[in-house]
């Protein structure tokens, strides 16, 4: 469904701020029900790549094209969107980094230590890491003392999974970056700020380096 909407896109010739056709049109060319045309496009919406206005159709808001026709145009979208939500995550993650490794309380910086000894023993036993993950940020997160930094950091992640649970068929994605955690969890347990802004800027990095490259050997 998705390669084919996308592939309606391109063949329309349509640029981001143009007006895609009604829904029933598109439903009648792709030959599906409009509740499951409508279910790709609050995917698509959610993803930054169209807004859809009440009474005012559909605009789209990225462009939708592949760096190659020798991939599917789906990937393509999937990468873009990926590469989307760390951007907006980067500036939220590393200033929660800082304020978490400036004012975590004792007990903060004992439970963000125990979370990355939890996440490395996932890990190292070659299971799926990724609750694991997830509870140790959110560990840094709440130790900031301000809860909206875990609210927004969980809204995006969440918003992206809704739609690819696995990353180019890939769970695990950004694997080779857990082990960058230990040195983010100590830097942010012994007040480094420096440190851990690095640390995470190391883990943001890798993750988006794996995603283009994913997309890259495809090509």
């Amino acid at each position: 469904m998705a390669d084919d909407l996308a592939e309606l896109v391109v063949e329309a010739g349509l640029s981001p701020g143009d007006r895609l056709p009604p829904e029933v049109e598109i439903a009648r060319r792709l030959g599906v029900s409009r509740a499951k045309l409508r279910e790709a496009m609050t995917a698509w919406s959610r993803m930054g790549i169209v807004r859809r206005n009440r009474g005012g159709g559909t605009i789209l808001t990225a462009p939708v094209a592949g760096r190659t026709m020798a991939i599917p145009l789906a990937i393509s979208l999937e990468a873009e969107s990926l590469l989307r939500m760390l951007a907006v995550r980067r500036p939220l993650e590393i200033e929660a980094v800082r304020l978490a490794a400036r004012d975590a309380t004792p007990e903060a910086r004992d439970r963000i230590r125990a979370r990355m000894l939890a996440l490395m023993e996932s890990y190292e036993a070659g299971e799926d890491w990724r609750g694991a993950d997830h509870a140790f940020h959110a560990a840094i997160h709440d130790a900031t003392g301000n809860p909206l930094f875990g609210q927004l950091i969980q809204q995006l992640q969440r918003t992206f999974e809704e739609v690819y649970s696995a990353p180019f068929g890939m769970p695990q994605l950004g694997s080779d970056t857990i082990p960058l955690h230990r040195d983010l969890a100590e830097a942010v347990a012994s007040g480094d700020a420096e440190g851990g802004v690095a640390a995470i800027t190391r883990i943001l990095d890798e993750t988006r380096r794996a995603a283009r490259a994913v997309v890259e050997s495809l090509t």
